[in-house]
């Protein structure tokens, strides 16, 4: 197994960071700059992006900050495994709550989730920029795609 691998493995956001633990994160805190924090400490979860893989293939286009998205198929457990790095804190942030959501499943079962959902349910897109905003669905864009290719295989 190569060292990338082991980092889609290791990865806790989708594993040991559950989906649960941000929305009661989310009630939890009061406020937006406590709930920025948050976002910003969920970032610091994100597993060491390799750094040969921050090439034009694994460029995000559409977000305002530089991101990189690999993945992994699992082709025993069927599972689909996500990696994402940006320059900004933020975006870090924003990537570790969509890999909550989305790391660690089936293409299938990825495709299915609806992630707009969530989004509106912690009230992000009314909080960030529009740049951010714009830049979150071009990352969910690019892994629904991946997901579309591995599930057509």
């Amino acid at each position: 197994m190569t060292a990338a691998e082991q980092e889609f493995l290791n990865n806790p956001l989708g594993k040991d960071t559950t989906l649960e633990d941000v929305l009661d994160g989310f009630e939890f805190l009061d406020d937006w700059e406590e709930r920025y924090a948050f976002i910003i400490d969920l970032g610091k979860q994100l597993p060491a992006f390799p750094d040969d893989e921050r090439r034009e293939e694994n460029y995000v286009h559409g977000c305002q900050s530089q991101v990189w998205l690999i993945h992994h198929y699992d082709e025993q457990s069927g599972k689909l495994y996500l990696l994402i790095d940006s320059d900004a804190i933020i975006v870090r942030g924003l990537a570790a709550i969509i890999l909550v959501a989305l790391n660690g499943k089936s293409p299938r079962d990825l495709l299915a989730t609806d992630i707009d959902e969530l989004f509106e349910q912690l009230d992000l897109f009314r909080h960030i920029s529009p740049t951010r905003g714009n830049g979150l669905r071009a990352m969910v864009g690019k892994i629904r795609d991946v997901a579309a290719e591995t599930a057509a295989a």
